[in-house]
């Protein structure tokens, strides 16, 4: 996977799209919040003061008309900081989860052939908690610390020029403290996550290959596998915690060393009458706090953001890889022929699948490509559907270079059936549609041409077909995967393997109703050599060790007798 440095900004943009005002918003009552808290340190001070017998210029009556509007403030801008700030991050997260995945789904079709999920689901799970903390609260986090530290030292100096000097150097204890604790949370975060990704991954293969771990009475051996992923997250989550602890431990510690060194300090200036007050005394260890919070939390907030930025720019590098170049020209449907010519290719640098491969598929015509397992049948299919590009020779639509027209030019094109079929958790007509509308009665056609007309009429088509379609039977599976591709009227079908897990009778019906698809240029890749159904192919391409050796009509090939005639007798 690559891992170069990545634009992270249009991930990070998603969280203020649309949600500019609500974001103002808050920030206004981080400003307001700041400005109240300063406001009741200073209001305490007037308070002892004036109980003290100090000249304060207020009265209690003055001073508690001024308790009341501040109170009254502090609870409105706490009101519209409750209806803003959830709503500008929630709708952030949520737009930043939409982004990701709208970004997933510009990957190449063979995309997660080669990549691990379990990278996205830990992105757009476990890793969500962590941006939204890190670099979406800490951000007012920051800001509300930023302000009440600068208020904070204002006062202080107006107050008294002499105890904030030593309310600065005893604050570099704590400062110090936390910029040599504070960056090391982003390392546990990353551990977390990482980890994450392994529980994750190990967690869905022990889900998706279960009937074989049964089969196979491996659940002691999957069981310690599960733990040792389980401890291994466990202990990064320790470990986070663990230095979370540890920071706040040194943050407190050198807090409360200040705090009670400035009361002192002030309480000396006090008895001495230097002209600090009590309650100028009171204040500063008031003030120390907004002045001590942020030097413990700034930093760490600053670590969290990173981490945070950290695992967007994670997603954002994973996402960068395997898209397609999209091309601009415009392709009309195709009005003649698929042509490959001199294609080599090798899914590593100098280790070849294919080599020289030259054939060409008429349009409306349907072809066989045949081999033993390894030949290289699958990954001309896959060439085919443009799952890769770089590939040497031409595979031109028409006069047209595949690589000339754009995904979404070419899936109007053609689809593929393959031998696993995706089954969506839905009904069968959506399953069917692919979630889209279409005139009943091209449903209807192509739930006829694909036999489903029985599965319809025995279960209807509001059934849930279940996870990845656990309600269905394979051929029901295959038959649904063939009426998508009639419905969806493409002019080339590619079917990989279909019937490869389907039994014998099944195998045929399904193989027939590709065979029987007029006006649609058929290409099969298939194991499965029946004469009666090998005879009704237009062509038939075999392949031995990535390379074609024999083109022809099922009876110019038997009677060549050749490495297809070999095939075909060897599988009778």
């Amino acid at each position: 996977m690559n891992h170069s440095k990545v634009d992270i900004h249009p991930y990070t943009k998603q969280f203020y799209r649309g949600n500019v005002i609500c974001f103002l918003f808050a920030l206004f009552t981080t400003l307001l919040g700041a400005i109240g808290a300063l406001l009741v340190s200073w209001l305490i001070q007037q308070l002892i003061d004036l109980i003290g017998g100090y000249e304060t210029g207020l009265t209690l009556l003055q001073l508690s008309a001024v308790a009341l509007a501040l109170i009254g403030g502090i609870a409105v801008t706490h009101f519209i900081s409750c209806c803003t700030k959830p709503k500008f991050i929630t709708r952030g997260i949520a737009q930043y989860k939409e982004y990701v995945f709208s970004e997933l789904t510009r990957k190449n079709i063979s995309a997660f052939s080669s990549e691990n999920t379990s990278t996205y689901l830990s992105a757009l799970t476990n890793d969500i908690q962590t941006i939204e903390q890190g670099y979406l609260w800490n951000t007012f986090s920051m800001l509300d610390s930023s302000l009440t530290f600068i208020g904070a030292m204002v006062l202080m100096i107006w107050y008294s020029p002499l105890l904030t000097l030593v309310a600065i150097g005893l604050s570099l204890l704590p400062l110090a403290a936390s910029i040599l604790t504070g960056n090391r949370i982003a390392v546990e975060e990353k551990k977390v996550s990482d980890r994450n990704e392994v529980y994750t991954s190990a967690l869905r293969d022990s889900l998706g290959g279960f009937s074989v771990i049964k089969s196979f009475k491996a659940e002691s051996r999957i069981i310690c596998i599960f733990k040792e992923t389980v401890r291994e997250l466990m202990a990064a989550q320790l470990g986070k915690h663990k230095m979370r602890i540890l920071v706040q431990l040194f943050g407190s510690v050198a807090g409360i060393t200040a705090q009670l060194g400035v009361f002192l300090f002030g309480a000396c200036l006090a008895l001495s009458g230097t002209g600090v007050t009590a309650g100028t005394t009171m204040v500063f260890v008031q003030l120390m706090n907004f002045v001590l919070n942020p030097i413990g939390t700034i930093p760490t907030c600053i670590a969290e953001r990173k981490a945070a930025k950290a695992l967007v720019e994670k997603i954002a590098n994973a996402l960068s890889v395997n898209i397609r170049e999209e091309s601009e020209a415009e392709h009309k449907a195709l009005a003649h022929q698929i042509t490959v010519k001199e294609l080599s290719f090798g899914y590593e640098p100098e280790k070849q699948v294919l080599t020289n491969i030259n054939c060409t598929f008429e349009l409306g015509k349907k072809y066989a490509i045949v081999g033993a397992s390894g030949s290289g049948k699958s990954t001309l299919l896959h060439l085919l559907m443009a799952a890769y590009q770089h590939y040497d020779g031409a595979i031109l639509y028409d006069d047209t270079e595949l690589r000339d027209i754009s995904s979404s030019q070419l899936y109007e094109m053609e689809s593929i059936i393959q031998q696993n079929v995706f089954v969506f958790n839905a009904t069968i007509k959506d399953n069917i549609t692919m979630f889209r509308d279409f005139p009943q009665e091209q449903i209807d056609e192509a739930i006829r041409l694909s036999g489903l007309s029985a599965l319809m009429e025995e279960k209807g088509a509001d059934y849930l077909c279940g996870e990845n379609g656990s309600g269905l039977s394979g051929g029901e599976k295959q038959r649904i995967s063939i009426a998508r591709s009639l419905l969806k009227k493409t002019q080339v079908l590619l079917v990989d393997e279909a019937t490869a897990a389907l039994d014998a009778e099944t195998a045929y019906q399904v193989s027939n109703a590709i065979l029987d698809l007029n006006g649609v240029t058929g290409i099969v890749v298939t194991h499965a050599l029946d004469e009666a159904l090998l005879k009704r192919y237009d062509g038939i391409i075999t392949m031995k060790n990535g390379s074609i050796v024999e083109t022809g009509t099922f009876t110019e090939l038997v009677a060549k007798k050749g490495v297809f005639y070999s095939l075909f007798t060897i599988s009778q």
